[in-house]
């Protein structure tokens, strides 16, 4: 249950940084309430998640896979340039990732 939790925070933090560029600098509120309840809701999921999992890993996994979907994101509906380089650091983000939970799972 606790990896359900871990995923829940990271699709809603994930929801809540895709939200950003609509509040305009927090000066919209919809799209403002909209990222601080996905960003409540995130360590709200993740505070759950840390009862079994350990922080080190959970917190690699949340800012690992958010990072990455937020990429795929800003990329495919935010018309953000995607190089070589940036693939690359996302390659490498999630790669630690896996090799920290490969540590922590012993």
């Amino acid at each position: 249950m606790a990896y359900v939790f871990l995923g829940l925070a990271i699709a809603v933090e994930v929801i809540g940084t895709s939200l950003l560029k609509a509040t305009d600098g927090f000066s919209k509120l919809w799209p403002t309430t909209g990222v601080l309840v996905a960003y409540a809701l995130a360590f709200v999921f993740m505070a759950q998640s840390v009862k079994e999992v350990p922080v080190g890993v959970a917190y690699a996994m949340w800012s690992g896979l958010g990072t990455a979907a937020i990429v795929a994101i800003g990329a495919v509906f935010l018309g953000e340039p995607l190089s070589l380089l940036k693939v690359t650091g996302v390659g490498l983000v999630i790669a630690g990732v896996v090799v920290l939970n490969l540590g922590g799972a012993h």
